[in-house]
């Protein structure tokens, strides 16, 4: 919440995505079902990234780039675990991932932030389809928010992976 009260007074478009992100949306439809991570990952504009190192750093938060990842820890003795993650609109996170990052504006109000719309959420969860995002892609297949009917929506790559999801839900 700091975090993206900081930018949002220094009025750098953002979207919360990954864990928490997929946390909002279950929280939607099913509290007892919200998983909670230590990490926060945020979606910003490469543009704004001198505009979000000033407002973040400002909120207390402290810019450190990690192996190719720009984070910002919670403070000086603060783990990468526990940061502010930043990922890159239009911009692939890995090079071997078959789609870049979704834009900014791809993004509603969650109360007191902004997160990825649901759809873009998906893709990106099936984009990078790490244990974590096949988990968190379960999560939102448990309280309905995914189902069969996604598959259509997807890339047929991103369609085959959801699909296998869908198949062996128990992993």
């Amino acid at each position: 919440m700091r975090a993206t009260a900081a930018l949002e007074t220094a009025n750098v478009a953002y979207a919360v995505v990954g864990g928490n992100a997929v946390a909002a949306w279950v929280g939607r439809v099913d509290e007892a079902a919200v998983r909670f991570t230590q990490d926060v990952d945020l979606l910003i504009a490469r543009s704004d990234l001198e505009v979000s190192k000033a407002a973040l750093e400002a909120a207390g938060f402290v810019y450190r780039p990690v192996a190719s990842i720009d984070l910002f820890l919670d403070g000086p003795d603060a783990r990468p675990r526990d940061a502010v993650h930043i990922v890159f609109a239009g911009e692939k996170v890995r090079a071997d991932y078959p789609l870049p990052a979704p834009e900014v504006n791809e993004s509603e109000p969650a109360g007191a932030f902004r997160v990825l719309h649901l759809d873009a959420l998906v893709r990106m969860k099936l984009t990078s389809f790490r244990d974590k995002d096949r988990t968190h892609l379960r999560d939102l297949i448990d309280v309905g928010l995914v189902d069969e009917t996604w598959r259509l929506r997807l890339p047929d790559d991103l369609g085959e992976r959801l699909q296998s999801l869908l198949d062996n839900p128990d992993g």
